[in-house]
C-alpha cells in the first residue's frame, strides 16, 4: 500500500465523549486536515454548549424574559432546522425542553418531585419562542434553549463538510458513535459499523456497511436510572416531562448525521407502534430494539453480524 493509500486515525475528546477521525491519504496532509476538523468540532462546542457562560446559548437563555438577543446566520439556520423538526415531529423535538434536566437527576435513583416537574413543563414550548431575521427572544424568564439534542450531529456534519471541501473523499468523522462517512476505506470497501447491543454493551447487535452518509443512534442505555424495576432514561418527552419508554435503542442512517440523529431521537419518543410508523414515514434505513427486546430491521441491505467481526462504536447520548 502506498503512502497515499494509508489510513490515519486521530483520537480526541470533545463534547463530553471520545471521538475519532480517520482519513485516507498522505500522513502530513491528513494530520493538518484532522487539526482543522477537530478545531471545527471544538468551535461548535464552545459556541453552543449550555455549560459555557460565554456561549451563544447562554446569552440567549440569560436574556429570557427580556429584550431580543442578536444571533448570527449560523445560529439562525440551526433554529430554522429546530423549527422544521418541531413541526414534523408534532412537537416531540423541542429545544426548549432542556429545562427538564433541572428536575431529573439520574444519579439519585428517585423520581422528580411532581410540583417541580409541573413548573418545568410550563416553561417548555417552542411555539412561544419569538424570532425574526437576526434575533431571537425567549418570552418568559426561566425558559431555555438547549442544542444538546442535535449539536453533536451538527458538529459531525460540519467537520465532514470541511474535509470534503478540502478534497478528502475517503475517511470518516465519529463523535461518540454519531458519524459521517466521507467515502470508502483505502481498499474501496465500505466501512463496517458495529451497532452495540443496548443490554450487552460489549456485544455487536448488527453490522452496517457504509460508503458514505451519516449514522446516529439514540438509546436508553447511556444515562438512566432504575426505580422499582423500571428504567428511566435521559430522553425526555416535552409533552409529559417523563422519559421515553417504548424503545431500548434506535440507529438510523441518512445522507447527513443531523437528519439521522433527529429521526432516531424522535422515534425514541414514540411508543412501539408509533415509533415504527414514524421511522417508516421518514424513509431512512434503521435498526430498532423495542422495549421488549424485539429487533426491527429497516435496512434494505445490511451485513449480518455473524459474517465477520466488527467493533462496537461508542454509545451516543442523543
Amino acid at each position: 500500500m502506498s503512502e497515499a493509500d494509508a489510513c490515519h486515525r486521530f483520537i480526541f475528546r470533545a463534547m463530553a465523549c471520545d471521538n475519532e477521525l480517520q482519513l485516507v491519504g498522505e500522513a502530513a496532509a491528513a494530520a493538518r486536515m484532522a487539526e482543522q476538523a477537530m478545531a471545527e468540532v471544538r468551535r461548535i462546542e464552545a459556541k453552543y454548549s449550555r455549560y459555557r457562560a460565554d456561549s451563544v446559548v447562554a446569552r440567549i437563555n440569560g436574556g429570557a424574559g427580556g429584550e431580543p438577543v442578536a444571533i448570527d446566520l449560523e445560529t439562525e439556520r440551526l433554529l430554522d432546522y429546530a423549527h422544521a423538526a418541531w413541526l414534523q415531529s408534532s412537537g416531540r423535538f423541542d429545544i426548549t425542553s432542556g429545562v427538564l434536566r433541572q428536575v431529573w437527576d439520574f444519579r439519585s435513583a428517585r423520581l422528580p418531585n411532581g410540583a417541580r416537574l409541573a413548573q418545568a413543563l410550563q416553561r417548555i414550548g417552542w411555539d412561544r419562542v419569538e424570532r425574526g431575521p437576526g434575533w431571537v427572544r425567549l418570552p418568559e424568564a426561566g425558559m431555555e434553549l438547549d442544542f444538546g439534542g442535535f449539536g453533536k450531529e451538527y458538529a459531525v456534519d460540519s467537520a465532514a463538510d470541511l474535509c470534503l471541501a478540502a478534497g478528502w473523499r475517503q475517511g470518516l468523522v465519529n463523535l461518540g458513535g454519531d458519524l459521517r462517512v466521507l467515502g470508502p476505506q483505502a481498499d474501496g470497501r465500505p466501512w463496517r459499523i458495529g451497532l452495540r447491543h443496548p443490554r450487552a454493551p460489549e456485544q455487536v447487535l448488527a453490522t452496517v456497511l457504509l460508503s458514505e452518509g451519516g449514522l446516529a443512534s439514540s438509546g436508553d442505555y447511556e444515562r438512566y436510572m432504575d426505580v422499582a424495576g423500571r428504567r428511566y432514561c435521559h430522553i425526555l418527552d416535552p409533552h409529559t416531562g417523563y422519559p421515553s419508554q417504548g424503545w431500548q435503542a434506535i440507529s438510523v442512517t441518512a445522507a447527513r448525521c443531523l437528519l439521522a440523529g433527529t429521526v432516531s431521537t424522535v422515534a425514541m419518543l414514540h411508543d412501539a407502534a408509533g415509533g415504527l410508523d414514524w421511522l417508516e414515514r421518514c424513509g431512512q434505513p434503521y435498526l430498532a430494539v423495542a422495549g421488549d427486546g424485539s429487533v426491527h430491521d429497516g435496512f434494505p441491505v445490511r451485513q449480518n453480524v455473524h459474517e465477520g467481526p466488527s467493533k462496537p462504536l461508542p454509545a451516543t447520548q442523543s
